[in-house]
């Protein structure tokens, strides 16, 4: 007889069996068959082919070189249909989908193949060089598949003609089952591989369309304008759960007037993208030529947006974005802030906020010993919740440092508010400390892209003799309007404390970036020292 205080509620554990991912292409291609699941240039894809052609390329990976459930296969390829195909592949026989940034260089994906253990490797012929650091490489896979013509591995696409009308049952999985390995960024030493999970991925696909895009069907079209490496391939596994249209970009170059062509001619409704890229395209006279009435929700995340930023935004196309904050190893699943709640009055909108909690998710502002603090108070930002990863593969030591009393810790730092609402200050790497104060770039930042002569901004702390860390801001000047240092310093010292001020303002043609159009502290670190601005003398 159990007891009332039994947690299980007297109920015996039964099995974790999931839903294998792959069934989400199954179902909808049964209900939607000849509709368009792909477009990519010139060419679509209904959902009936689309499937068979994951069938073949899933049957090859089987009977060609005998994967089975838990094998990793690394994919080193920019958009295109062959890696969109690849992942449900995977998924279908129960294997891991292990894509890598497509802009690593060929030491850091065959790093990142020894990291993971992948047996086989799906690479896109324009990285022979990849390829070539792989297979020579200790931990070389077992097999190589090209993407397009190449000197090495077998053809995907004549491997999938020769496989075409097989058909391959979706794999048994349980919930905690791997089935994407999703690289970090690295902005603090090597990529660690956070384990994604068949269950887990299935409450985000849920969750994305109940929290960010409520309604989206099969009346809806995707453009992905970010690569399917990370963010954007979650995004659109959403859309394929939702029968939604995926249409990718006709090259890896990023055309802003070619993308709102697309939006007019494909009636687009939605796409995943980071701030830049948002910036990119509300700036670019192109918004103005072409019709983008269609669209319902351009979400953004990966990083904050300016009030600057967000606001022109809202100007161009009207109350459609959606915000929402959440690192990879929560599948970005940890906060949202919709439509409605974006507004261009200054009085209406809850500045700086990046939303509150997603469906079936919490958070907790902690200490350093794992205190929950109370509302309005500043720590750093914990998470709990179906979305959050099973953990970094073959990592005890990151794994240890990640998890705390069952909580996630993002390493970002913030605060709610009384309705709950969270406030991102930065992340814990990214703040300094100035003569025993403690300084938050994005603060910062926000004052001076209030500036209407500055586009970018970035701030980061530097050793400095005196006060322990100073800082640097990293500016981007709108384009044909000249700024001098001295203006900015002015513009400044009448909105934040002198102590915040930075001791040295540095203006760049261009804010580097990562390969998914984030702006990185790591990356402007690299370029100020590149330029010797990185030392006491040249800060003082």
């Amino acid at each position: 007889m159990s007891s009332a205080n039994d947690p299980k509620g007297g109920v015996a554990p039964q099995s974790t069996r999931v839903s294998n991912l792959a069934h989400l292409v199954t179902r909808t291609s049964r209900r939607l068959g000849d509709r368009p699941a792909l477009v990519w240039g010139e060419r679509t894809w209904s959902w009936r082919e689309f499937d068979a052609r994951i069938d073949a390329m899933a049957a090859a990976l089987k009977e060609r070189f005998g994967v089975t459930k838990g094998d990793r296969i690394l994919v080193q390829s920019q958009n295109c249909n062959q890696m969109f195909e690849a992942m449900f592949a995977c998924f279908r026989l129960g294997a891991v989908y292990v894509p890598t940034n497509y802009r690593q260089t060929p030491g850091e994906v065959a790093y990142l193949l020894a990291a993971s253990g992948a047996r086989g490797l799906i690479c896109n012929a324009g990285f022979p060089a990849h390829a070539e650091a792989c297979l020579t490489s200790a931990s070389a896979p077992d097999f190589v598949i090209a993407i397009g013509k190449a000197a090495f591995g077998e053809d995907y696409d004549e491997l999938v003609a020769a496989h075409l009308g097989q058909t391959v049952p979706n794999a048994p999985v349980d919930r905690d089952d791997p089935c994407w390995f999703f690289f970090t960024s690295g902005t603090t030493g090597r990529p660690k591989a956070a384990v994604l999970t068949h269950g887990q991925m299935a409450f985000v696909a849920v969750n994305h369309l109940n929290d960010l895009m409520p309604g989206t069907g099969p009346n809806d079209a995707s453009l992905v304008v970010a690569p399917l490496s990370h963010g954007a391939g979650v995004h659109q596994l959403t859309q394929v759960a939702a029968g939604a249209t995926t249409v990718l970009m006709p090259s890896e170059r990023f055309d802003v007037a070619e993308a709102w062509r697309l939006v007019e001619r494909l009636k687009i409704t939605n796409m995943f993208t980071v701030p830049t890229i948002v910036k990119r395209l509300v700036e670019h006279p192109a918004v103005d030529d072409f019709d983008h009435s269609s669209l319902r929700h351009v979400i953004y995340a990966g990083a904050p947006m300016y009030r600057a930023d967000q606001k022109r935004a809202l100007e161009k196309l009207g109350p459609v974005i959606v915000q929402y904050f959440g690192l990879g190893e929560v599948t970005g699943n940890i906060t949202v802030l919709p439509c409605a709640e974006h507004s261009l009055d200054d009085e209406v909108a809850r500045l700086g906020t990046c939303g509150f909690e997603r469906t079936g998710i919490e958070i907790a502002i902690q200490d350093e010993d794992g205190n929950e603090l109370p509302l309005g108070a500043s720590g750093e930002i914990c998470v709990t919740g179906p979305a959050v990863f099973a953990g970094y593969y073959d990592n005890p030591e990151a794994n240890a440092k990640a998890f705390r009393n069952g909580w996630f810790r993002t390493g970002d730092l913030g605060h709610r508010d009384e309705a709950g609402y969270l406030y991102i200050t930065g992340r814990a790497s990214d703040m300094y400390i100035s003569g025993g104060s403690n300084i938050y770039p994005r603060e910062i930042e926000e004052k001076i892209l209030a500036h209407p002569k500055i586009s970018e901004a970035a701030v980061v702390g530097v050793p400095d003799e005196a006060w322990g860390e100073v800082g640097i801001a990293v500016l981007v000047a709108v384009p044909g309007e000249p700024v001098t240092e001295a203006e900015i310093g002015a513009f400044l010292a009448e909105k934040i404390a002198r102590y915040k001020l930075p001791k040295r303002f540095v203006f760049f043609d261009e804010m580097p970036k990562s390969a998914y159009g984030k702006i990185t502290k790591k990356l402007v670190r690299q370029a100020l020292e590149e330029r010797g601005l990185l030392s006491g003398e040249a800060v003082g």
